[in-house]
């Protein structure tokens, strides 16, 4: 599939201009639009705009005239990656309505736009594990270094009960159920990717989104760490680079990926506890004493997130290929190189 137009909305996020940097270099023509509001996101286009050849948007999914524009001057559009979210739950509990817009209201904009096209584009959704709730019914192990599940040896699968926990969880679960209804109704090509926790260049992370990031910056800058609960917590992690490939491998294979749901992130073999494992690692990888303290269990904190990836690699040959140590090395150097940034858009000041 490739030479195709490719959309991506919200493409100077972090996934987002990791994913047009990646569709640019597998030969398609990449369109981007974004509102450029979420800190750093100037700077991921600059970088976009001197090393890609894309067409740049300024627009806001609140907005569906801003999606309209794009389309019209590009009816020829054959793939649409939505990746434009509002992605942090703290944020949503304190501003629910601005939540649901972006979330909600601005995907079912995105897809109401496809939707009038004479030939819809095939729409790649980015989802959340979230929509799976705080799981506090699933059965938990606590053990010396990280809690497991007790029943779920694979992880959570596909079809475990949706649960909107949170503002977030409800305004991302509601936009994964309209993408994915719009298959099943209108008859567009949809795919939904609930993703767990990804990381990688040019996250400029903070605490309540992009922790892996996040503890890597404050630890190269000797700013302090607090880790809430008693530091088992679990999560699986995905570097960017196998997140992008699983966009591409799923858009390759659209015959069989066509109206599914899939659950993207490390499964059991990439996960870690991030007070516990992911904190040792860190203090092996910087010559920085690490400060840290503890803090209270936060409100919906799961214990423990591990996503079962089965279905993907089933349907599309897909699985992780770079380990935990190899990523967070990877974004650790690119972090280091990156400081001055940082302290400039004011994540380590």
């Amino acid at each position: 599939m490739n030479g195709r137009k490719t959309l991506v909305i919200g493409g100077a996020g972090f996934i987002g201009c990791n994913t047009v940097g990646y569709f640019c270099e597998l030969g398609d023509e990449v369109l981007v639009l974004d509102n450029l509001s979420r800190r750093g996101t100037q700077n991921n286009l600059e970088w976009l705009q001197e090393n890609h050849d894309i067409q740049f948007y300024y627009g806001d999914i609140r907005n569906i005239a801003d999606i309209d524009r794009v389309l019209l001057d590009h009816p020829d559009t054959g793939v649409v990656i939505h990746l434009a979210a509002q992605t942090a739950v703290t944020f949503s509990v304190a501003n629910p309505r601005e939540d649901f817009e972006i979330n909600a209201l601005g995907t079912f904009n995105v897809m109401e736009a496809v939707r009038k096209m004479e030939v819809p584009p095939v729409v790649l959704y980015a989802s959340t594990n979230k929509v799976y709730g705080g799981l506090n019914e699933v059965a938990v192990v606590e053990g010396d270094k990280r809690y497991s599940f007790r029943d779920y040896p694979k992880g959570i699968p596909e079809g475990y009960p949706l649960d909107f926990h949170s503002p977030y969880g409800c305004s991302k679960g509601a936009a994964d159920q309209y993408v994915h209804d719009y298959a099943r109704i209108y008859g567009i090509r949809t795919i939904v990717f609930r993703q767990s926790c990804i990381y990688g260049y040019r996250q400029f992370g903070i605490e309540d989104q992009g922790w892996v990031a996040w503890f890597l910056a404050a630890a190269l800058s000797g700013k302090e760490i607090v880790v809430y609960g008693n530091g088992k917590q679990v999560r699986d992690v995905l570097f960017i680079d196998d997140l992008t490939r699983a966009y591409a491998e799923a858009l390759n294979r659209i015959d069989v990926t066509a109206g599914q749901i899939y659950n993207i992130g490390g499964g059991v073999e990439k996960s870690m506890s991030i007070g516990v494992e992911f904190k040792s690692l860190l203090g092996g990888l910087t010559s920085k004493s690490i400060q840290a303290r503890s803090g209270d269990w936060r409100p919906g904190d799961q214990r423990i997130f591990i996503a079962d990836i089965g279905k993907a690699k089933l349907d599309f040959g897909w699985e992780p290929r770079i380990g935990i140590e190899e990523g967070v090395v990877q974004l650790c150097e690119w972090i280091e190189g990156h400081l001055d940034l940082f302290r400039q858009l004011g994540i380590t000041e």
